[in-house]
């Protein structure tokens, strides 16, 4: 399974980047995710996000450029990249993000 990452600026913009990758593809979406930078509060830094998706190679490519082409069109994108296959230790830390899913994930996994 791919992995797929794009950075924008703006949780808008992350939210309508995911909606455009999802939509262009099949993949799943994993998580949208604050990435801070190193004293982004103290800094007034604008905020960072991360989506992440899965798929096949193929799919998340694509999806990506999907994603890439919104955020451009805002001039919010930041950077992107692809692991086209994912160790099972990538696999894991790509589905840890600061507003929890990943508890959530794990919790459900001990049902």
């Amino acid at each position: 399974m791919a992995l797929g990452m794009i950075e924008v600026f703006g949780f808008a913009t992350a939210i309508v980047v995911a909606d455009a990758m999802v939509k262009a593809a099949d993949v799943e979406l994993v998580a949208i995710d604050k990435n801070k930078p190193a004293a982004g509060d103290a800094a007034r830094v604008p905020l960072v996000m991360v989506v992440k998706v899965e798929g096949s190679a193929a799919a998340v490519e694509a999806s990506i450029a999907a994603g890439k082409a919104e955020a451009e069109k805002r001039e919010l994108y930041i950077t992107h990249k692809v692991i086209a296959r994912q160790s099972e230790d990538i696999e894991w830390f790509a589905h840890l993000n600061a507003l929890g899913r990943d508890k959530l994930r794990n919790n459900e996994n001990q049902k």
